[in-house]
């Protein structure tokens, strides 16, 4: 199983990842190698513009004639629309590929995005997640685009510029090129250094874009608890680190490109030097030395757009490996292969035998957990904070895998069958509900997509929320904000239970749903569990004991293991811990 991790060691470019990130570029290849034509095509064009002055000074200036000047002016205006024409189409090509790729990527992270496991969020922060998808892709999109087909465009320039040169001067042309080994060298010296300073500067910009994010959600809390400071305190310690990786890496690049410049200026120093003196001897014409200093500087200049590259090279390869850090990570929970997806209809009978689960090794919360539910059951599951009450309908809802030990639902061992065949009937009520941007018609309706505005209506009534939505100026089309932000708790509760409802689940869980609202919605919502959980299998986890009287089973759990069970009035009689509990929140009420 590949485990996402974020310690990268290798010190070069990896060609295996960037093969990797290709394979998304394949349905756009036809506009890469129409780029890398156009690219190659004004390469040709830059090379033939000295070539075209030398023509101008030997033929006509130096002979001080003008006889057959009309002809190489329309050759020279035919070189300039064709160079138009390819610098266009090069620009073109490249802005539909950096277009396509960062869609085709982030597309295909989005989508894995959705097939990863609970435990995977538990671990990752949204901002994490965001920086993956914003910053660490379009930096993808932007050096395959333009970086790479930049490269080949110098590698092409370079080469043509070299043939040009030798067929002019050959002996100008080895001094011109006798500093491509000292260039070469600062470029291996330089590369490892670039790489691991800019790997450090993502780094530390994930965990500043997960602060923000943090930042922004927790707001009123930071507020409420007069934490600014301390908030503003910690941001400032990350955003300095981040500061301090990025002037490393800056100062790395910087030092790159002025030593990759002065070597440059280096070669055509001593080109001007020995041709202006082959000029004076009479060995080489003036055409011909003006040419050759075009073609030095032109040829440095795919060097340092090289230089250039391979520098931004080096930041998008950190970047693509912490995205293929993340489309590599595979889901903990998956179909066993070959398995069936023809099932018969989930019924909801649901069994855990010797069920034992951790999250750390070190920190069992399950152990040898077994428990019977007859298919339209109501379980009530109480208990302290931390006893394992959200870890058993976590287990039944298949978010986690028992460790040792099977569920089994309908009679079978749930990982026997598809993850879709139990997903599709579950309803699931969280304590906090989340809400999407959009109206009330449309996040009930996300319980199941094909439902009708009637059938949106009815799962409302169901649940006793359509009241409080009828009464709002726009009803059904009220827009709810961003996480809901525009409603009450109470009522983001009752959407949430009507989007629930309507996807007509056989098991269904309420995960603490009546303990962050008021007296009010809570007995709004008593009622229409009664109406709604008649005849399916449902587990209530409430801190509020006056929400479970009526289950058909209480579970009391402590430290991973039932203490009691029984009825309400059962556990009343027992007088034990349920009684206790049921007591005292009763006198605190």
């Amino acid at each position: 199983m590949s485990v996402f991790t974020e310690d990268f060691q290798q010190e070069k470019i990896d060609l295996k990842l960037w093969r990797q990130i290709l394979i998304y570029a394949k349905p756009y290849k036809k506009y890469i190698y129409l780029s890398i034509i156009a690219s190659i095509t004004t390469a040709f064009g830059d090379a033939f513009f000295p070539f075209m002055t030398k023509i101008a000074i030997d033929n006509f200036v130096v002979p001080q004639t003008t006889e057959g000047i009309w002809l190489f002016a329309l050759g020279f205006g035919v070189l300039i629309i064709a160079q138009s024409f390819s610098i266009f189409s090069f620009i073109s090509m490249a802005g539909k590929v950096e277009s396509g790729l960062v869609f085709a990527i982030r597309d295909a992270t989005f989508r894995h995005l959705q097939k990863l496991s609970f435990s995977f969020y538990d671990k990752r922060a949204s901002g994490w997640l965001l920086s993956r998808l914003t910053s660490d892709i379009g930096r993808l999109g932007q050096i395959i685009s333009w970086g790479l087909v930049d490269l080949l465009w110098g590698i092409f320039a370079m080469f043509i510029y070299l043939i040009i040169m030798f067929i002019l001067n050959w002996k100008l042309t080895l001094l011109t090129i006798s500093v491509l080994p000292a260039i070469t060298f600062v470029n291996i010296f330089f590369q490892k250094r670039i790489l691991r300073s800019y790997r450090e500067v993502r780094r530390m910009n994930s965990r500043i874009t997960g602060a923000f994010s943090e930042g922004i959600m927790g707001a009123t809390t930071t507020k409420i608890l007069s934490r600014e400071e301390k908030a503003l305190e910690e941001f400032q310690e990350l955003s300095t680190g981040l500061r301090s990786a990025g002037i490393r890496a800056a100062t790395f690049s910087s030092l790159f490109m002025p030593i990759v410049l002065t070597l440059a200026s280096v070669g055509t120093a001593m080109t001007l030097g020995i041709g202006g003196s082959g000029v004076l001897r009479g060995n080489i014409t003036y055409g011909v030395l003006v040419a050759f200093i075009s073609y030095t500087v032109q040829f440095f200049e795919p060097v340092r757009e090289m230089a250039r590259v391979l520098s931004e090279l080096q930041m998008a390869h950190a970047a693509g490996e912490r995205v293929l850090g993340l489309l590599n990570t595979e889901p903990e929970i998956v179909d066993k292969d070959g398995i069936s997806h023809d099932w018969p209809e989930l019924q909801g009978d649901v069994e855990f035998e010797n069920v034992s689960f951790s999250y750390n090794p070190q920190e069992p919360v399950l152990t040898n957990f077994n428990l019977k539910v007859s298919k339209g059951q109501t379980v009530a599951l109480v208990g302290e904070t931390g006893s394992g009450k959200s870890t058993i309908v976590n287990l039944i809802c298949r978010f986690y895998e028992p460790t040792s030990g099977q569920i089994l639902i309908d009679g079978l061992d749930y990982r026997e069958r598809p993850l879709s065949w139990l997903q599709k009937s579950l309803g699931y009520v969280l304590q906090s509900p989340h809400l999407f941007s959009g109206t009330i018609a449309e996040n009930i309706r996300y319980g199941r997509l094909e439902a009708s505005d009637e059938e949106v209506k009815v799962a409302a009534k169901l649940v006793n929320a359509h009241d409080f939505i009828a009464k709002l100026p726009q009803g059904y089309q009220t827009e709810v904000g961003e996480g809901g932000g525009l409603l009450s708790t109470g009522e983001k509760q009752l959407i949430s239970f009507a989007r629930a409802i309507l996807a007509n689940p056989r098991i269904f869980v309420l995960d603490e749903a009546t303990s962050s609202i008021d007296t009010e919605t809570e007995q709004l919502i008593q009622e229409a569990i009664q109406t709604v959980l008649t005849g399916r299998t449902s587990f209530i986890i409430a801190h509020r004991l006056s929400t479970v009287r009526s289950a058909d089973l209480i579970l009391v759990i402590r430290d991973g293991k039932v203490q009691e069970q029984g009825t309400h009035s059962e556990l009343m009689r027992s007088k034990g811990y349920y009684y206790k509990l049921y007591t005292n929140q009763f006198l605190a009420g």
